[in-house]
């Protein structure tokens, strides 16, 4: 036989391969720097939400360097629309100064 068809035997989905052992979600998360007070700051992690990337990241820039207050009274106005998010890296096709 010159072609064959032959199909391979394969896993149940929900199941990895024997060979691939996932790795431990700690071990892949680098913060670039430590706070200076431990007991004033806090690191934040969110996976598999129902987030947009670009919208996260310049909501993520605005309150950046924003005390705790400052930046929850901001994005309440930013959610009664008062006050808004600027786009400032990821502007394609999007207004000057989206909700």
């Amino acid at each position: 036989k010159p072609f064959s068809l032959k199909r391979r035997a394969r896993l149940p989905s929900h199941e990895p391969p024997p060979s691939v052992t996932p790795a431990p979600l700690a071990a892949m998360v680098k913060y670039s720097r430590e706070a200076k007070n431990g007991s004033k700051s806090c690191k934040a992690m969110g996976v598999d939400l129902r987030v947009h990337y670009k919208n996260t990241y310049e909501t993520a820039r605005a309150i950046k360097g924003m005390s705790l207050r400052v930046a929850q009274q901001y994005l309440e106005d930013v959610c009664e629309k008062k006050r808004c998010v600027p786009f400032r890296k990821y502007t394609g096709c999007i207004g000057r100064t989206p909700q």
